[in-house]
């Protein structure tokens, strides 16, 4: 559905969601992650009007939002017209002009589930923007336009990886990803395991909740990184320079930094057990990670962690954890291709009798990026 023109001149862009292997709040500290995109899709449809006036329709909402271009300034309303109207803003930020236009979108991403809606937005209208005015941007600029729009207009204080996975995923891949250079690598998923993807149904707001305050943490626990040690950043620093600068932390500071610490050692031991076919040690990895998550970072929540609990106690279930910037949303869980439908049986049926709550599963491979998307529809 991306790059396609219909009989009255529109043109389609569609831009995946993502999910998070391992490697979890390490991305905005130049961190390494491991996400894939995923078969969720958010579509741009764009025509051109005469006016000079941005319109942006949300078929989800059933809104839409018009702001003259010409005028249009760094001023938030605090819904979801700020991914896009924030995209367009970064743009024009970067230079380039638009004329008028009609941006409808539609997806069916769930909204606070820890699958990035937000990026999956914000790069449809960007490849779609971009379309429209007969330009192109490499994925590492598309990636931090759109970052550019989450951060500085819309408020956001997350990281450039959702962005990047979204703009740049390849089929069948994971991607390895540094958050400080923007260099990546694909990495090989087995043909025998299936990624299943667990929404908790317990929402979060990134740009205003609990989110940000770790992030403060963090930053706050670099700071001090920098004056006692002279460690500009997290991805520098071991366990032995967290030790040395616990006092002057303080325990949830110290904490924090140690999540980010050993997540980084996590993703590239994760590297080496993809790359060896060890799907076993890449689950344990897993299973690690969220305790870490759940414990050191502290942003997790009692209902995911009992997704967690079940999840991993299940047959063909290599490992599990929370996914996505916490709070809520959703697990993810490497599991045989021959147990995948017993698992999400047994996992929604005793999630609903701990909780009461019936948490929404979907069997998941990784899919392409908006960019690969664009190509393959050109080629048609």
């Amino acid at each position: 559905m991306a790059d396609t023109t219909n009989k009255a001149g529109a043109r389609e862009y569609a831009a995946p969601a993502r999910v998070n292997l391992i490697g979890e709040h390490t991305d905005y500290t130049g961190g390494l992650v491991m996400p894939m995109a995923i078969g969720f899709h958010t579509v741009g449809t764009i025509e051109p009007r005469p006016d000079g006036i941005a319109s942006f329709y949300s078929a989800n909402f059933n809104e839409t939002i018009e702001v003259p271009i010409v005028t249009l300034g760094r001023n938030p309303r605090g819904h979801w017209s700020d991914y896009p109207v924030g995209v367009l803003w970064s743009l024009m930020q970067a230079g380039y002009t638009f004329s008028g236009f009609n941006l409808r979108l539609h997806g069916d991403v769930p909204v606070g589930a820890g699958l990035s809606s937000s990026a999956s937005i914000e790069v449809a209208t960007a490849i779609a923007l971009l379309g429209f005015a007969g330009q192109t941007m490499p994925l590492k600029e598309i990636a931090v336009a759109a970052r550019r729009a989450e951060n500085e207009f819309v408020g956001a204080k997350s990281g450039i990886m959702d962005q990047f996975v979204v703009a740049g995923g390849v089929a069948d891949r994971a991607m390895l990803l540094d958050c400080r250079s923007l260099e990546y690598e694909l990495l090989p998923l087995p043909q025998g395991v299936r990624v299943v993807i667990c929404n908790s149904m317990v929402k979060h707001q990134v740009a205003t909740g609990e989110y940000g305050g770790r992030r403060d943490e963090v930053e706050a626990g670099q700071a001090i990184l920098r004056k006692l040690r002279g460690i500009d950043s997290l991805r520098d620093a071991t366990v032995e320079d967290l030790d040395a600068c616990a006092t002057e932390m303080g325990q949830a500071v110290f904490k924090r930094c140690r999540h980010v610490v050993t997540e980084n050692a996590r993703v590239l031991a994760a590297r080496k057990a993809l790359n060896d076919g060890d799907i076993k040690g890449f689950g344990n990895l897993m299973i690690e990670a969220h305790k870490s998550f759940r414990d050191d970072f502290e942003a997790s929540c009692s209902e995911v962690d009992t997704l967690v609990e079940i999840a991993i106690k299940q047959a063909g279930c290599f490992g599990a954890r929370i996914t996505g910037g916490g709070f809520g949303g959703c697990t993810v869980n490497v599991v045989e291709i021959e147990h995948a439908d017993t698992f999400v049986e047994t996992l929604k049926r005793e999630y609903k009798l701990a909780t009461g709550i019936e948490a929404d599963c979907f069997v998941c491979e990784a899919s392409d990026g908006a960019l690969a998307l664009e190509a393959k529809a050109v080629a048609k």
